[in-house]
């Protein structure tokens, strides 16, 4: 697998893991900004994992982030323990490098910034998920570019 992206360049892929639904975002060709890409809904009759692996080819991801739920003191509670669980089923299905990522707020923002924009609650539930990955692939982009 190249490790590159079409013009040389690494892509980041991230996923906002849910319950029911995973928000998926992509870092662009420079690695500076993230774009939201789709919602999986891990319900649907396509298993979650064959429908990652066509976007890692599709976007010639090189690596991919996972937010990490954490409790607002620091701590990892049964949510991130569980998140953890899958990011490492994720690197040993993909091979590919996983790491985790603070998403501490980022659903919250994601919710404010909609409701702020007069999204309806129906509309918001469709795009915040795809939407918080973005948000958490941004903030782990920035970090790395400093």
């Amino acid at each position: 697998m190249n490790l590159f992206g079409s013009n040389g360049q690494p892509r980041v892929l991230c996923l906002d893991l849910g319950e029911r639904r995973i928000g998926v975002a992509v870092s662009d060709l420079l690695g500076w900004t993230a774009q939201g890409v789709e919602v999986i809904d891990r319900k649907h009759s396509i298993p979650w994992l064959e429908r990652l692996d066509q976007l890692i080819k599709e976007y010639e991801v090189t690596e991919i982030v996972v937010g990490l739920p954490r409790n607002m003191n620091g701590s990892i509670g049964p949510r991130g323990e569980a998140v953890q669980v899958i990011a490492e089923e994720v690197a040993n299905h993909t091979s590919l490098p996983v790491r985790l990522w603070d998403e501490r707020l980022s659903t919250s923002a994601v919710e404010k910034t909609l409701i702020s924009a007069d999204v309806s609650r129906k509309k918001r539930k469709k795009v915040v998920d795809q939407l918080a990955a973005s948000w958490i692939l941004q903030g782990y982009l920035d970090a790395h570019r400093r």
